[in-house]
């Protein structure tokens, strides 16, 4: 019975090529997106998955309360986490990280700079990442004890055993290896090639050890299991006024949820990548389901070719249910054809969405697993694509067949009108929606960021490079390759100090504002381009006292309701710092949001980075080759690493891009498998339509009058789809766009613009057929006649 059944479908399948080829197609297509999208998604949603320890491991988060909102950041006081294990019996081990740092390694003659964190004993008791060599419980006792990756023990011993072995540190301290880990997983936020003591780190850090005020580390913790996590959280909320701090409230955010669900609006989780997991997730399902309705419809419109077929099958006996299995074994053969074409699909574009997505997605086919799950899935998408035609078709009545009386119900014919609205419904509306973020992207880069990112690039302070920056300054500026030089706490890209313990006259009693932070030295007009709206700039060689001096950003000056902000003074810490200037605001860290009270202190606080201005009279490549040799001379241990400003600034969009050249792609594959099944449609409503479209041509009709006539009832269904798909379309936009506070409107042209796409791709996709027909000879398809 099977080998018949599959007999029968293969000789259906070479009978039909056309027909084949477009279901065959439009599945392989669909089912390679679904795969590819949902590789992607697997991934996303494995992220910090593989830890033992994950239902009870936690980040603490920091909720600031200020002025009616809250604003939520994962950096902690250093002391925290020793309370914690002091005062909190519901824990089982609390630890501490630094942010990623970048050290120089010495082995030998060899030198490397390689990133890692600071972190205290327990961290490798509470995350699984697991050992080589070593034991993780001891492996960081000491000081000076380093703990390495395979890749990064292999790049500095080679072959040799690491364990015991010697590192130099920044030519200070020397280091001995206790450990070696396995090399760290891609779906983890932890990427390092070292582990340092965390007490190595505190010894520079000793202002912070006991300072409340000072959001500096990172801190985790892992709870014992039975505890309440909410009683928990009741308790750590209430912590920070122990230590005076009124307007701070701790909270525990899951390990689970850290990666997917990192975005907070007003101290609460609002999302975050898992949007961008669920947009991709849709899509997957409507490529998927948009080539099951193109199987369905053109299996229903062909029901003639089969119904004689049924009518004998139905006369020797056969029963309905066997005709259904047949036509759904039919359904999962032309699936498990296209599920073959699909993983070549697949395959062959993993490495284009590897690189573009940055990730390491790859087709286990050794994994028995992923053939199980490959079967199933391609059993349920048979299924599911041919259920409709199977029981269609296995509802013939044998006598009406036979005798040549076969009308296509209403039903049937309005339900593959359904299913054409419906796919073209999706299409129209991933159109409108991949317009939208194309337009908010263009809309953020084209905003004025507030200062000059041309010929500028910057330079972080490393090793001897700090003490010797007057030097490197004179330097620069007398060969002429930099026009200005300055020295910031953070790049002019991005925001790495806030605090809110500002104090100003006028500021209402328990008022907390949390201010933006930036440190600069002389020069900032030269070299940024900044505006100074009232007063000055910084100027050391003239006023000397500039090294307290501050400038105030537009949003920060309106704040603290100044009517003449210049000569006011604002307390931070120990140090009064005299307002000499207003700067015009500057986006300083998402361009998305809108500007954030920003203080720029003067000489007397810290700085980490070096910008240059290139002269525009020298070609670039000359400047850096001559910069380089400059940083050389005054940090010759470390290699010369710097950033263009505009190319930091264009990252700020990295994930928007990549989201609106995906959506681009997959509403391009939607249109695509949406027309070959409005091709399939079109071919053959012109075949059964032949002898009618040659007795109009004898009695006079043209042939644009009857490729008009074969067009127009499926441009009818594109129209319809378009006003279903243009309210929805606009209200999935509207909605998304309300988490930028920079955002565009919805203009109606983009609606006008989808809906000229739509029927245009389908005027083309029908209007072949159309014409076809109409150009055909009369007298061949009247001749039977």
């Amino acid at each position: 019975m099977f080998r018949n059944y599959f007999k029968i479908a293969f000789r259906n399948l070479i009978r039909h090529k056309t027909f084949s080829f477009i279901n065959i197609t439009g599945l392989a297509v669909g089912i390679a997106s679904f795969m590819l999208i949902s590789l992607w998604i697997r991934h996303e949603l494995t992220f910090e998955q593989f830890h033992q320890k994950k239902d009870i491991l936690y980040r603490v988060f920091t909720n600031a309360k200020e002025d009616g909102r809250v604003l939520t950041g994962n950096t902690t006081p250093a002391p925290l986490a020793e309370t914690l294990k002091k005062d909190f019996p519901e824990l089982n081990r609390a630890c501490r990280t630094s942010w990623v740092m970048n050290h120089l390694f010495q082995v030998g003659d060899k030198k490397i700079t390689a990133s890692g964190i600071c972190t205290d004993p327990d961290f490798l008791l509470l995350f699984s990442f697991p050992l080589v060599q070593g034991n993780p419980a001891t492996v960081l006792q000491d000081v000076h004890a380093i703990v390495i990756t395979e890749n990064f023990a292999r790049t500095l011993f080679g072959n040799q055993n690491p364990i015991n072995q010697t590192i130099k540190l920044d030519h200070k301290t020397n280091f001995k290896v206790t450990g070696v880990l396995k090399n760290i997983p891609p779906n983890t936020s932890f990427q390092f090639d070292y582990l340092l003591p965390y007490e190595y780190f505190r010894q520079g850090q000793l202002w912070a050890e006991h300072n409340w005020a000072a959001n500096a580390i990172l801190t985790y913790v892992e709870l014992k299991k039975g505890v309440s996590v909410a009683l928990t959280q009741d308790k750590l909320k209430a912590l920070p006024t122990q230590f005076g701090e009124k307007n701070l409230e701790f909270f525990l955010h899951p390990l689970t949820q850290w990666y997917l669900y990192d975005k907070f609006e007003n101290g609460k989780i609002a999302g975050g990548r898992i949007d961008i997991v669920w947009f991709f997730g849709i899509i997957a399902g409507l490529l998927l389901l948009i080539a099951c309705i193109n199987f369905m419809n053109l299996s229903t419109v062909r029901s003639q070719n089969r119904a004689k077929e049924v009518g004998i099958r139905k006369v020797m006996g056969v029963e309905k249910k066997n005709l259904i299995f047949q036509f759904l074994s039919e359904s999962v053969l032309f699936a498990f054809l296209a599920g073959l074409i699909a993983i070549s699909l697949v395959s062959l574009s993993l490495p284009v969405f590897n690189k573009w997505f940055q990730v390491n997605l790859i087709l286990d086919f050794r994994n028995a697993y992923f053939w199980a799950l490959f079967g199933t899935f391609i059993l349920f998408t048979g299924a599911a694509a041919g259920i409709y035609p199977a029981f269609y078709l296995s509802a013939f009545k044998p006598v009406q067949v036979l005798k040549g009386i076969i009308k296509r119900s209403h039903t049937s014919f309005a339900f593959h009108k359904v299913l054409v609205v419906v796919q073209f419904t999706c299409s129209i509306a991933l159109i409108i929606g991949s317009l939208v973020i194309q337009k908010q992207i263009k809309f953020a880069q084209a905003r004025d960021t507030g200062y000059n990112q041309d010929q500028l690039i910057y330079v972080q302070f490393f090793g001897d490079l700090k003490q010797n920056y007057p030097l490197l300054k004179q330097d620069l500026l007398q060969a002429g390759l930099a026009t200005s030089v300055t020295q910031t706490s953070s790049p002019i890209t991005e925001l790495w100090d806030t605090s809110s313990k500002l104090k100003w006259q006028g500021k209402a009693p328990g008022q907390a504002i949390n201010f933006s932070v930036l440190c600069a030295d002389d020069n900032l007009s030269k070299t940024f381009g900044f505006r100074v709206v009232s007063g000055r700039e910084f100027n050391l060689r003239n006023f000397p006292t500039d090294s307290t001096a501050c400038l105030l950003n537009e949003a920060a000056a309106a704040l603290m309701g100044f009517q003449e902000p210049i000569g006011q003074i604002i307390q931070s810490e120990d140090i009064n710092w005299k307002v000499v200037g207003v700067v015009k605001d500057f986006i300083i860290d998402s361009p998305y949001a809108s500007a954030e009270p920003l203080i720029i202190y003067g000489a007397k606080s810290w700085f980490h980075v070096v910008h240059i201005k290139l002269n525009n009279n020298l070609a670039i490549s000359e400047s850096l080759e001559k910069i380089a040799a400059l940083v050389k001379k005054y940090n010759p241990s470390y290699p010369f690493e710097y950033f263009f400003v505009d190319e930091a600034y264009g990252q700020k969009f990295k994930d928007e891009k990549r989201v609106v050249q995906l959506a681009g792609l997959f509403t391009g594959l939607v249109i695509f498998i949406s027309c070959l099944g409005l091709f399939g449609l079109a071919t053959y409503t012109a075949e059964q339509r032949t002898k009618e479209i040659g007795i109009r041509k004898v009695l006079g009709a043209s042939v644009s009058g009857i490729a008009a006539m074969l067009s127009k009832d499926f441009l009818k269904l594109v129209l319809i789809a378009n006003l279903i798909a243009a309210p929805i379309a606009w209200y999935g936009m509207h909605q998304w766009l309300q988490s930028y506070a920079y955002r565009i409107a919805i203009d109606p042209w983009i609606f006008g613009l989808a809906a000229f796409l739509a029927l245009f791709i389908a005027f083309i996709t029908v209007s072949f057929q159309a014409v076809k027909a109409a150009i055909a000879n009369p007298v061949k398809s009247l001749r039977s006649e």
